[in-house]
């Protein structure tokens, strides 16, 4: 368990820690929660300082977007995919896994 859903607000992202590795866990407008790698793939920079749109996280340092379902770059200056990780609510709370479900290594 990584925190309480009601500490994230629609819109935003926060970074938490699981086993070692930093993680964004976004929620959206639509009220989905989404978690990927805290570091874009362009360059080292936190992903959950960036701005969430739909499905999307942007990097605030150079614009690259990463889709929250796949970790795919949308867009550039990044070509590289970031890790994404199972979320899920229970009772309110959020509960992260380490263990990336796109094959993408931390």
């Amino acid at each position: 368990m990584v925190g309480s859903a009601d500490d994230v607000a629609k819109g935003t992202a926060i970074s938490v820690e699981v086993d070692g590795v930093d993680i964004a866990v976004v929620h959206t407008d639509d009220d989905s929660f989404y978690a990927v790698r805290d570091e874009c793939s362009h360059a080292t920079v936190a992903l959950s300082e960036g701005e969430v749109d739909g499905c999307t996280l942007e990097c605030w340092l150079h614009g690259s977007r990463f889709d929250l379902r796949t970790g795919e770059p949308t867009g550039l200056p990044a070509t590289e995919p970031v890790a994404t990780f199972p979320v899920e609510i229970r009772d309110g709370e959020i509960y992260v896994s380490s263990t990336p479900s796109n094959g993408v290594m931390p």
